[in-house]
């Protein structure tokens, strides 16, 4: 058996125990008896919300209205973008995964860096190794955990800069990719990114401490930004089921 290089990782107690809150409150989402008739609805509104959060962490924060009404922001296009077309990626994320950050880069980075520029990654050679051991991680079938995968690909491609000038939109679609293949959050309902806004500051520590080779505390960051998304998610099937159930 191949082992698992995340394994010492995952085995660390607060990393167990911060996976474990996450996935308790997926779980609950993914109960939620509004899922069983009405997920393609809840997939898209998180969808919305992760991308608006997703744009507040690369600089631009617009009330979510302002992105529901079609801003021309850029940084929101771009986070629309490749949160919108992240969807046809989740198979390729495992078979071939520098295809799948590729496509999300060329996707995010439109009109921002010129037409050959889209989806190659910085040049590098350090870079590019790197990529490719995470490829490696990402293309290798092993029974660990979804959730710390998914943190270890979004703090490697934040730490390496992959992908300027949109390397956060690209790591956090990427993150998001993982969980949904992995089958953490099989639906794509899960608003991940609204965590992470919700926790910008320690966001921006946890991304310094992974830097420094602190993984623990940037996984644990990421498994509460998850049970925070999931919680958001809750939070708009509730709405969803109050509409159906009102009088008319």
């Amino acid at each position: 058996m191949t082992s698992d290089p995340l394994a010492p990782l995952v085995a660390q107690p607060d990393v167990r125990a911060a996976v474990d809150a996450a996935r308790a409150e997926v779980d609950g989402l993914l109960g939620h008896r509004l899922l069983r008739r009405r997920s393609a609805e809840v997939s898209a509104e998180a969808a919305l919300r992760t991308a608006r959060a997703s744009a507040a962490l690369a600089g631009a924060d617009l009330p979510l209205a302002d992105v529901r009404a079609g801003t021309e922001d850029p940084v929101v296009q771009a986070a629309l973008r490749v949160t919108g077309g992240a969807g046809g990626l989740q198979d390729v994320v495992d078979r071939a995964p520098l295809q799948a950050l590729a496509r999300l880069h060329a996707l995010a980075a439109r009109g921002l860096v010129p037409d050959d520029a889209l989806g190659r990654p910085r040049e590098d050679p350090a870079v590019g190794a790197r990529l490719a051991a995470l490829a490696d991680l990402l293309a290798t079938r092993r029974t660990g955990s979804a959730l710390v995968l998914a943190a270890v690909a979004h703090g490697e491609l934040l730490e390496l800069d992959a992908f300027p000038p949109v390397t956060g939109l690209v790591a956090r679609a990427a993150a998001r990719l993982v969980l949904v293949s992995r089958g953490l959050d099989p639906k794509a309902v899960v608003a991940v990114d609204v965590g992470h806004r919700e926790r910008s500051a320690d966001y921006a520590a946890a991304q310094a401490a992974y830097a420094g080779g602190d993984a623990v505390t940037w996984v644990v960051h990421v498994a509460d930004a998850v049970r925070l998304g999931a919680i958001e998610s809750v939070a708009i099937c509730e709405a969803l089921l109050r509409e159906a159930e009102a009088p008319a």
